[in-house]
């Protein structure tokens, strides 16, 4: 029989009544509206009821569902006490469904009683909803108020402690006090720099505390995107061990103060994982390290927690950027292809080392060694490592090398990784060896004028410009000369040496006598910005820290000369009332300010000029070692102590 197709409700036609069916005479194809209305209520009386069953009957995962003729119930899961777990003839414990009333082990009152508890259950939420609704509206949100401040402090409750960490000793720490240099002249010149210190300290704890960094003409806080949207003190973190290293112990103690209560890395914001690695974590870890003081260790682990997240690719590569909160990451979008930055995944090997150290917790080093290890495996053109690699394919992103921007500090922390092992990771030190000979071979050349520069490789082609952060490699050359292959100690030292004269060469040829961005080596011109995009100075470190390492390995007085230059000049056309600015065109003898006191200038740059202008029993660089934001974090004396997650150390 064919079933008839169902139509609109407009389009069916109520049957034709026969005439002598005299017993439908009275039937009415239709109902009344009030009869309507009865149907309705009934109906919506039932759906109320159901529902409200539905949510009403207590949740409890103790409860399992049997089947028990035509209704099922919640009955507790009751194991016998003397048969453990019910079990099946084989052995096997019986399916859940399945009924056998001599093994149940529920009698029918039990049922019974479980059937007026849910009732008594259902009437008590029902009482319960009752009481809510005819509760006024300021009623009910003060109870949800109340109700949001006890969560509010079961969190605290639960987060105001956090784990101890455990107990390991404390590497040697020596060479962080003093060093005052004989001479009256250099000291003079050492009080100067640390008056600086104090001047841009000072301003910043007047016009922008607790901002990341200052604006010293405009006289308030500043910060820009590699923070986030968070005001995370920045510049106080940054500064801590400088304050530290020159004596300011109470600059120190109010900038302690401030982390103790308002530094808070639970906060919706993506930052730089690079940048608050360099000097966030190197930061409190240095502070740790030179205080003793506990708050800076867990400070700094908490954070640490907080980058792990970015981790999360398919190669291991990290994002260069996470989220603090949710843990989402991401890539810069100007970088090639989506890829994560060489000189931001090759420099986070010294923290996490140090990291692993002092919490026990393996995964901090095996984050770093997988890095390592996934470089290893792959093609390098030229024996030259690209600046960039996509963290999800793995494979190289534009064939773009340089020693300064974008590649600088992976090579400085390949030397660094085995100085801070106690010369005990010579992994690290065959890898550095083995990039700076590709260095050498390919990036850097002499110019007509006999100075030696660091050019850019692109896609085949050097290109003849140098920029200020290349400018570190003077210092980089002369700190790994000892330990080089082949006794080439005097070739990378000379090396060294050369880097800094022509760095030194870019601030003289300048009005101010301050270095620019970047400078050219050809059509005529060398060590010269040409560019106006590339003629400004923010207060960088870098050719100093080059002057600071020579002077500690040679000695010779024209270091502390031409350090001496630089803060001349800083302070001559960088300081204004509110602090220090950086300048738009070191060309120009009436140069605009840029506005911005970077937290580096308080990290690096006085740090170094304090450090070339003291004698060499502060911070020994046999018992320290420099991250790439001047943070000094001490020689892991390892000996027999192997870090967890990694191998025996071995020489």
């Amino acid at each position: 029989m064919t079933t008839p197709a169902l139509l609109p409700l407009s389009g069916r036609r109520i049957p034709t009544l026969s005439p002598g069916a005299s017993s439908f005479t009275h039937h009415r194809a239709t109902l009344r509206l009030s009869e309507k209305f009865i149907l309705l209520l009934i109906l919506s009386a039932f759906i109320t009821l159901c529902f409200g069953a539905f949510f009403f009957l207590p949740d409890n995962s103790k409860h399992k569902r049997f089947d028990l003729g035509l209704e099922d119930v919640l009955i507790p899961h009751i194991d016998s006490p003397k048969e453990g777990k019910h079990q099946g003839d084989d052995g096997v414990p019986a399916e859940r469904g399945s009924v056998s009333t001599a093994s149940s082990g529920i009698c029918q009152e039990e049922q019974e009683s479980l059937r007026d508890k849910i009732r008594a259950d259902h009437e008590r939420a029902l009482q319960e909803a009752k009481e809510k609704l005819r509760k006024s509206r300021e009623e009910l949100q003060a109870e949800i108020q109340t109700e949001k401040n006890k969560v509010m402090e079961d969190l605290k409750k639960t987060n105001a402690g956090p784990k101890p960490l455990p107990p390991v000793p404390m590497p040697r720490v020596v060479g962080i006090n003093d060093g005052e240099p004989p001479e009256p002249d250099v000291k003079e010149k050492r009080d100067k720099i640390r008056e600086m210190m104090k001047h841009a300290w000072d301003s910043y704890r007047q016009y922008g505390w607790g901002y990341n960094e200052l604006k010293p003409l405009a006289k308030k806080g500043h910060s820009t995107n590699i923070f986030g949207n968070s005001q995370l003190g920045a510049t106080i973190v940054d500064a801590l061990d400088t304050l530290y290293i020159m004596g300011l112990h109470e600059e120190f103690k109010d900038g302690q103060e401030w982390i103790e209560q308002n530094l808070d890395f639970s906060v919706n914001a993506e930052v730089s994982v690079f940048e608050v690695n360099i000097r966030f974590i190197g930061g409190l870890l240095a502070a740790y390290y030179l205080s003793g003081q506990e708050v800076f260790k867990l400070k700094a682990v908490q954070l640490a927690e907080k980058l792990l997240p970015a981790f999360n690719t398919p190669t291991g590569i990290p994002w260069a950027m996470v989220n603090l909160k949710s843990g989402v990451g991401r890539n810069w979008g100007w970088a090639s292809a989506g890829s994560s930055i060489l000189a931001e995944f090759g420099t986070l090997h010294m923290e996490f080392v140090h990291l692993t150290y002092l919490t026990g917790n393996p995964a901090y080093y095996q984050k770093v060694m997988h890095i390592r290890k996934l470089l290893a495996k792959m093609d390098r053109p030229n024996g030259l490592y690209p600046n960039y690699l996509n963290p999800r394919t793995g494979r190289w992103g534009q064939h773009h090398t340089s020693v300064g921007g974008l590649g600088d500090s992976f090579y400085e922390y390949l030397l660094k990784a085995w100085l801070m092992s106690d010369k005990t990771d010579t992994e690290a030190r065959k890898t550095y060896d083995d990039a700076i000979e590709a260095i050498e071979r390919h990036l850097i050349r002499k110019s007509n004028g006999g100075l030696t520069f660091i050019g850019e490789w692109k896609n085949g082609h050097l290109e003849r410009k140098m920029g200020h952060l290349a400018c570190f490699a003077g210092g980089m050359f002369a700190l790994g000369a000892d330990g080089s292959p082949d006794d080439k100690a005097g070739h990378y030292l000379q090396l060294g040496a050369e880097i800094a004269h022509t760095c030194h060469e870019s601030y003289d040829r300048t009005v101010l006598k301050l270095g620019p961005e970047a400078f050219k080596f050809d059509s005529g011109l060398e060590a010269v910005a040409v560019r106006q995009n590339e003629k400004y100075y923010i207060l960088r470190p870098e050719v100093i820290e080059t002057y600071w390492y020579m002077w500690r390995f040679t000695h010779d007085p024209k270091y502390r000369q031409w350090g001496w230059e630089a803060a001349q000049a800083i302070d001559k056309y960088c300081r204004v009332s509110g602090g220090f600015s950086g300048v738009k065109d070191v060309y120009s003898s009436t140069p605009t300010y840029d506005d911005v006191q970077q937290s580096f200038f308080l990290a690096e740059t006085l740090k170094y000029l304090y450090l070339l202008f003291s004698s060499d029993d502060l911070m020994p660089l046999e018992s320290w070692v420099f991250n790439t934001e001047a943070h000094p974090l001490p020689v892991l004396h390892l000996g027999n102590i192997t870090l967890p997650g990694s191998e025996p150390a071995q020489r």
